[in-house]
């Protein structure tokens, strides 16, 4: 007569296979980035303004936290390297690529959006726009010096003078 629960799982390190039982993981796990919730879908909007070229900074910035928000980041960051085709994750791969490929393109202007149609990745779109809108803006940088130079506390308590001064 055996001894213990037969069902139960086998200790950490054993050479039993937990992938027959468990055949897609990484999908289903909410913290790996292969995952995409019943919500996620190509048409939806992440962030409430689109990119137009002045504001890319502060774009850029809304939808890096967003992108980390739905645990995809690591798509447009370059940590996450795409699989080769025979690779068994390169199907969720290119699906998540793709997701994160749509969400970017719904949150620039149309203009935009036309030059970046065929990027195949996302990481490559997220590049080129890095590339061509994050540029040091010399006359606005001497502008900004200046204004902060200029700033005097006055009237002002050391909340508003503080608040006047992360603002510039």
């Amino acid at each position: 007569m055996a001894r213990g629960n037969n069902n139960r799982p086998p200790p950490a390190g054993s050479s039993a296979c937990s992938s027959l039982v468990h055949p897609s993981p990484n999908m289903e796990d909410i913290s790996s980035p292969y995952h995409l919730s019943n919500a996620d879908h190509p048409g939806i909007i992440l962030i409430p303004h689109s990119l137009l070229g002045p504001n890319y900074n502060s774009w850029r910035r809304s939808m890096f936290l967003a992108l980390t928000a739905k645990n995809k980041v690591s798509f447009v960051n370059g940590s996450l390297l795409q699989p080769t085709v025979d690779d068994l994750l390169f199907s969720s791969w290119n699906r998540c690529n793709s997701m994160v490929t749509s969400w970017i393109l719904n949150s620039v202007s149309k203009d935009i959006a036309n030059s970046l149609m065929y990027f195949s990745t996302a990481y490559d779109l997220w590049a080129d726009l890095r590339a061509r809108f994050h540029q040091a803006n010399g006359p606005r940088i001497f502008q900004l010096k200046q204004q902060i130079s200029s700033l005097h506390q006055g009237a002002l308590d050391v909340n508003g003078y503080y608040m006047k001064l992360k603002i510039l």
